[in-house]
């Protein structure tokens, strides 16, 4: 009889969780984390080292706070930037741009072609130009673009010849000829000219190209779109200063855990609502090869009672205050108490290298509980 009880309470006893259900579970745990990144495998880190454009890096920096958390919800046109280096490794004046990594529902918002205008030559004699006109040009025909119909005005404006930096046109129409038929992709065709359209030989102005100079000077395009994903309903804001996350800690969050003692588990359900830090650390998880920034962030989380009376302190909502009277003086069999939730919810944003090595700016909603309240 006793070995039988023995028996028994050796079945009821929780067995310790083995390695292999710790990874089962991490595995699916790292899964759903991609599902919410809106992404099915993580891309590959990139197979040499490769420093991201300056641009992107800036606009991150822009956009976000260190920890990634969005400064200011406006600040980008839709939710996704997307950069793309020239292919045709250095062809004078003419670029090609792949964009296949651009999903199917992504809306084409604005995209632009950066260029990189080098200091003029030296030249001989006096200069008779301070200024010149750069057009761009969609490719219709690859061979013969010069021909009729070979090629189509995007863009056209005049440079000037006294100084270098950044040139930035917009070219949306033709990306998004291109995103819906990805044969159509002939690349574009710069030209520079006088005043009055005649050909300057040799060319007043050059702009730097992939193969012959810096990096950070390379011919660019960039893309703004939106996929569409959302979240929900809840308040939308840039995190205030005064309430910036706290700095990030190592985070255990995707292996299983045993629950705290009963007295622990007790305690906290008698502290009142309020937010606690949930630290999410991606070389943790295994993604510090493709993520560029952040290195990791603090979503956090909600966490204590919601009792009666709820004071102003605690952000009810006057379903809350209801819900918590009727708990209270038992009025209806079945009603709990309220819920310790977030009441606001921030964004954040990722740099990070997608599959083709091109670096992307993502914004991600509903990613960090700004505060907590009783609903």
């Amino acid at each position: 009889m006793l070995g039988t009880v023995l028996l028994l309470l050796a079945l009821a006893k929780p067995a310790c969780p083995s390695p292999a259900n710790v990874s089962s579970r991490r595995a699916e745990a790292l899964k759903r984390l991609l599902e919410v990144f809106g992404m099915e495998d993580p891309p590959p880190p990139p197979a040499h080292f490769k420093q991201p454009p300056q641009y992107m890096v800036d606009l991150f920096n822009t956009v976000a706070n260190a920890d990634g958390v969005t400064k200011n919800p406006d600040i980008l046109e839709g939710n996704t930037v997307r950069s793309f280096l020239d292919k045709t490794h250095g062809e004078k004046m003419r670029f090609l741009f792949v964009l296949s990594s651009v999903a199917k529902n992504e809306k084409v918002l604005t995209a632009e072609l950066h260029l990189f205008r080098l200091w003029p030559r030296a030249t001989d004699g006096p200069k008779r130009h301070h200024f010149c006109q750069v057009s761009v040009y969609q490719v219709l025909k690859k061979q013969e673009p010069d021909a009729p119909g070979g090629k189509k005005l995007l863009a056209a404006r005049l440079v000037s010849l006294q100084d270098s930096g950044w040139e930035v046109f917009a070219i949306t129409q033709a990306v998004r000829d291109w995103t819906e038929d990805e044969s159509s992709n002939q690349g574009l065709l710069v030209t520079v000219q006088g005043l009055g359209g005649s050909p300057l030989d040799p060319p007043a102005l050059q702009f730097a190209s992939g193969r012959d100079h810096h990096e950070s000077k390379k011919p660019m395009l960039v893309l703004f779109t939106d996929d569409g994903r959302r979240g929900a309903s809840l308040p939308m804001a840039g995190i205030p200063d005064s309430q910036s996350p706290a700095p990030v800690l190592p985070a255990k969050m995707l292996v299983p855990k045993p629950s705290g003692s009963r007295s622990t588990r007790s305690l906290d359900r008698l502290q009142p609502c309020q937010r606690h830090p949930l630290s999410v650390d991606f070389e943790e998880i295994g993604w510090s090869g493709w993520i560029i920034s952040p290195r990791g962030y603090n979503a956090f989380h909600c966490k204590g009672s919601c009792p009666f009376p709820l004071g102003e302190n605690m952000r009810p909502t006057n379903h809350a205050t209801v819900q918590s009277i009727i708990n209270a003086l038992k009025l209806s069999e079945g009603v709990s108490s309220p819920c310790c939730v977030p009441d606001k919810l921030y964004s954040i944003n990722l740099l990070y290298f997608d599959d083709d090595e091109n670096v992307v700016l993502k914004q991600y909603d509903d990613m960090v509980a700004g505060s907590c309240g009783c609903h």
